[in-house]
């Protein structure tokens, strides 16, 4: 009777750490926080603080579906890692990124940025901080929290990677080097009809309207994707200004990009003149 007791109490016991794995949480889940500068139902867990020697905080936060901090700044930077679910991160004037499991996100010193759980998934992360007090700023409009059209659990990295490519095109259109200049790769290489250059020349050229792509129409696009790699082809018919005149080209466009640090960079953007449209 003993021996059948301790093996049905050990097999709860698994089930039971099972059950918790299955659920992202690697510590105790922690408290459930206030909603003083967040929106839904957070909880915090702090797995170590700083002190004389390591100075940093370490804590897990779990972020039920909807949920997400205001806009804020970490005077001292944070890393993120984000250990379960799928989530949102964004910071100031730049498009919001969707994050999932495994990812490793930096948050670079008194940057204005938010980050939190999709509508519909949850979401957790450890979180590795030093000990200066937040600036915790404005609530997240909604129009900024709901803009992914795309619900998260259908979404695939090939439409995550058509998206972007989208965008960029946008970007260029609207010559926002700046952000441009945090997608492209620091090795990263144009090839264009009158030849080839790293990033530095694109983003100046953009910048300064040597070459404005300004409408981009996109006929056919074809993903691939391998493991951290990814190539996207794109049949377009561009709009550009060189040289102070307009021309319109039909073109094939290959974009390699790599995923870094939980973030995909564009690594290689190389125009083929198409002889047919």
């Amino acid at each position: 009777m003993k021996k059948a007791l301790y093996s049905l109490f050990l097999l709860s016991a698994t089930l039971s750490i099972q059950a918790m794995a299955q659920q992202g949480f690697i510590f105790p889940k922690g408290e459930k926080g206030a909603n003083v500068h967040h929106v839904g139902d957070v909880w915090l867990s702090h797995v170590s603080n700083a002190d004389s020697t390591f100075r940093y905080n370490i804590a897990e936060a779990t972020f039920a579906p909807g949920a997400r901090l205001d806009w804020h700044i970490h005077p001292g930077g944070q890393q993120l890692l984000i250990t379960d679910g799928v989530g949102y991160y964004q910071e100031r004037n730049k498009p919001l990124e969707t994050v999932r499991k495994g990812d490793a996100l930096k948050c670079p010193p008194g940057v204005e940025h938010w980050h939190g759980a999709t509508p519909d998934t949850w979401f957790t992360y450890v979180a590795v901080t030093e000990p200066q007090p937040t600036k915790w700023l404005e609530r997240v409009a909604d129009e900024v929290y709901f803009s992914k059209t795309i619900n998260t659990n259908s979404t695939t990295t090939e439409q995550e990677i058509m998206e972007l490519s989208k965008q960029k095109w946008q970007w260029m259109a609207d010559k926002n080097a700046d952000v441009l200049a945090d997608l492209f790769h620091e090795k990263s290489q144009f090839v264009h009809m009158g030849g080839s250059w790293g990033k530095d020349r694109e983003i100046e050229i953009i910048r300064s309207g040597g070459i404005h792509y300004k409408k981009a129409d996109i006929h056919e696009v074809l993903v691939n994707v391998m493991g951290n790699t990814a190539i996207l082809l794109n049949k377009i018919t561009l709009l550009a200004v060189v040289g102070g005149n307009e021309v319109t080209n039909p073109f094939m466009v290959t974009e390699v990009y790599m995923k870094e640090g939980g973030k995909w960079k564009l690594g290689s953007l190389s125009f083929t003149k198409l002889l047919n449209p």
